[in-house]
């Protein structure tokens, strides 16, 4: 996906006036409301679901689908049409079927959109979702550095200008993923590699917008859209069980879902930033062979220039995937060499939890497909336990797009009725 500009003008200089002509206009009031990064039992919402995956689908079908009597989805049914998240699709019924059971229903997903944003450590992606959870549009934008105050309000005056693409479309949500330490019922993060304490994550964009917000660890977020917006595969049992997703790009994180929800700790999630991997890698902690140090993005692409493996730091990770395309072999082996620790660091995470199936996402997985035989390799060698579902992420590398979209869509998807009413009042 191309890195987009937004405006001709530096981030700091319109980050400044976004800050100016916020002080100018009345303050808005955000609703910050925690995401549910769970399957919800909610009768709306188990309908809702069923509509998103399977529609358009008949009443009876659907309450196959999911457990419920006739009489209960029909209920669902006519709440959800009456708050116009769903739509009848009498055009589909059988000719010669009588009665309104048998007309189908489907989600009615071109009114609306919800926008979600991610902050990465380099990159902040803002998308657009319908509310099936596909991707209508995307853009990127490099993370504004500075204070807190100016790279919220530049993040946020972005946002506005991508929103006012989607004129015949309703907002109705916005969801923020990031890294750091975030307090889901205030919004408010703590991102040291940003240099963010108790920054309003929540309240400057979601007042910015004018619209309800959700706030998660993005880590936790991208193990969320596994569980609410990845196809189900036959047997796959995701809303049971236990899952850990391993996360690589330019931060490391780990998130284990619980039957069906995505584990949060009331504290913020742990950190694997600073695992021992054994390499020379000297760490911001001062240490040596720290996880992060040693297999973030910017860690190998310094590896590679330091190396002369590329010129310069210009071109970043992507200089460094180019070179081992075009028969670097230096290239090729550093590349090679991050696969085998990411391999024996998921190694020890799974004989740590010894979850029923292992997830692998971000970029350090899904852009080198070469490696991935060497993340197996090294998997294979280290783990101690019987190996069960281990696979790297479907979303390929729109996670952090997809873990922006499912905090955007969680508390539609958790309670749907409740959740469309609030958006009503904001």
């Amino acid at each position: 996906m191309t890195i987009t500009a937004l405006t001709s003008t530096s981030p700091r200089s319109t980050a400044r006036r976004a800050v100016r002509g916020a002080a100018r206009r009345p303050a808005a009031s955000a609703l910050v409301v925690p995401p549910q990064l769970r399957i919800s039992d909610v009768p709306a919402a188990a309908v809702f679901r069923v509509a998103c995956a399977q529609g358009p689908i008949s009443r009876d079908i659907a309450a196959k689908a999911t457990g419920l009597s006739t009489a209960t989805v029909n209920r669902q049914v006519a709440a959800l049409l009456g708050e116009g998240l769903l739509r009848e699709r009498a055009d589909l019924t059988a000719s010669g079927v009588v009665g309104r059971p048998r007309v189908p229903f489907e989600v009615n997903h071109e009114p609306y959109l919800t926008v979600g944003v991610h902050i990465g450590a380099a990159v902040t992606g803002i998308v657009a979702s319908d509310l099936r959870g596909r991707i209508l549009g995307a853009v990127e934008i490099p993370t504004p550095p500075g204070p807190q105050e100016l790279a919220l309000a530049q993040i946020t005056r972005s946002a506005r200008l991508f929103l006012g693409r989607w004129h015949r479309r309703r907002p109705l949500w916005v969801g923020v993923a990031l890294g750091g330490r975030v307090d889901a019922a205030s919004g408010r993060v703590d991102h040291p590699r940003l240099g963010w304490s108790d920054a309003p994550v929540g309240d400057v964009i979601g007042g910015g917008l004018g619209l309800p917000v959700s706030v998660a660890g993005h880590v936790e977020a991208m193990a969320a859209s596994e569980l609410l917006l990845a196809p189900q595969r036959p047997g796959d049992g995701a809303a049971t069980g236990t899952s850990l997703y391993f996360y690589t790009r330019e931060t490391a994180g780990v998130a284990l879902t619980l039957d069906g929800r995505v584990h949060t700790p009331s504290s913020g999630p742990g950190s694997i930033a600073h695992l021992p991997t054994g390499s020379d890698a000297v760490c911001v902690c001062g240490a040596r062979g720290c996880l992060e140090a040693t297999v973030s993005d910017r860690a190998v692409t310094d590896a590679a220039v330091d190396a002369g493996i590329v010129d310069s730091r210009d071109g970043g990770i992507a200089g460094v995937y180019r070179a081992a395309a075009a028969g670097s072999l230096a290239a090729h082996e550093l590349l090679v060499e991050r696969a085998r620790v990411l391999g024996r660091t998921a190694a020890m995470l799974h004989d740590l939890f010894n979850p029923d199936r292992v997830i692998l996402g971000g970029q350090a997985f899904t852009e080198y497909p070469a490696g991935v035989p060497h993340v197996a390799e090294a998997f294979s060698k280290t783990s101690r336990l019987a190996r069960k579902d281990i696979r790297i992420t479907g979303f390929g590398n729109r996670v952090q797009e997809f873990a922006a979209g499912v905090v955007s869509l969680s508390s539609l998807h958790s309670d749907p009725l409740t959740s469309i009413r609030r958006t009503s009042v904001q």
